[in-house]
């Protein structure tokens, strides 16, 4: 009989609760949500294309027809002269709060579940993966539902004559795509590193409600920022949603300049690396006290 050779202490566990996290590591947090996934994605999926049905149906076609027979037409700015169509001004600026709205239910009741009811983050702990990696694994999923969401929109707009070939190659709303996943991003990252550390689900309602809503409204999702109150204006430009809602619509229209690309590209990125960094905070002093 061959003896057994001994693993030396410093190697067990090299790869557990408290070592340095890899996207190896985050991959196999993603691939356990997305074979959860697989057993629900056929309830998801039908909100999915009726949401954006229903959106652009209401308002960007029976409210367009009557907005663009109205004395404002042109309040929505001109394209070779001519006054862009309610539906085309609306319908990135639904792409976008798609984005968000997808990632916000996907990062609250979903991760206070994980952590307090099913217990499956104290799983995964238990496993070789750190908190970082339990972490950036759910980052993963909430961005692949956000893009697949926000794709499924992108078609919806093409079947009702919502996209406009802009930018370049004609591609402009398509080059929004991974914009509006970005901007669900923003909202995910800082969301799921402060549901992580919530007992309660009271403060899911004040964001729904205080956080979702307003930024929805005033966002210059259905009118320009520049018709807000002097004011609050400010108020709007530092949220990620009107970023994002900017950004999508000038990329699908092709007004979008080198300048506002960066700019909004800029805020975006560093709304998701703070609320990488605040997440890598908040999942370890929950998970590993």
């Amino acid at each position: 009989m061959s003896a057994v050779t001994p693993v030396p202490p410093s190697t067990v566990g090299s790869t557990s609760v408290g070592s340095a996290s890899s996207p190896p590591m985050a991959i196999r947090e993603l691939r356990g949500l997305l074979t959860n996934y697989r057993r629900t994605w056929r309830a998801s999926i039908v909100s999915s294309v009726l949401a954006p049905l229903l959106s652009l149906v209401a308002l960007g076609m029976s409210l367009g027809k009557i907005v663009d027979a109205g004395p404002g037409a042109h309040t929505f700015g001109t394209i070779d002269g001519r006054p862009v169509k309610y539906l085309l001004f609306l319908a990135p600026a639904l792409l976008a709060n798609t984005a968000m709205q997808t990632a916000l239910g996907e990062s609250m009741y979903p991760v206070m579940s994980s952590m307090k009811w099913q217990r499956t983050f104290h799983a995964s702990i238990a496993s070789p993966l750190g908190s970082f990696d339990v972490f950036l694994g759910r980052v993963l999923f909430v961005g692949l539902r956000v893009l697949m969401n926000s794709a499924i929109f992108l078609g919806v707009m093409t079947l009702f004559g919502a996209v406009r070939a802009a930018g370049p190659g004609g591609l402009g709303a398509l080059l929004a795509l991974p914009v509006a996943a970005l901007t669900g991003l923003a909202f995910a990252t800082p969301v799921i590193a402060w549901a992580v550390l919530q007992d309660r689900d009271t403060g899911f309602s004040a964001v729904f409600r205080f956080v979702m809503i307003p930024m929805f409204l005033f966002s210059g999702t259905f009118f320009p920022v520049t018709q807000l109150p002097l004011l609050i204006r400010p108020l709007a430009y530092v949220t990620p949603l009107w970023h994002g809602v900017d950004l999508c619509r000038g990329l699908a229209l092709g007004t979008a300049t080198a300048g506002s690309v960066l700019l909004h590209l800029g805020y975006l990125a560093a709304v998701v690396g703070a609320g990488l960094w605040y997440g890598s905070r908040t999942f370890r002093r929950r998970l590993n006290p």
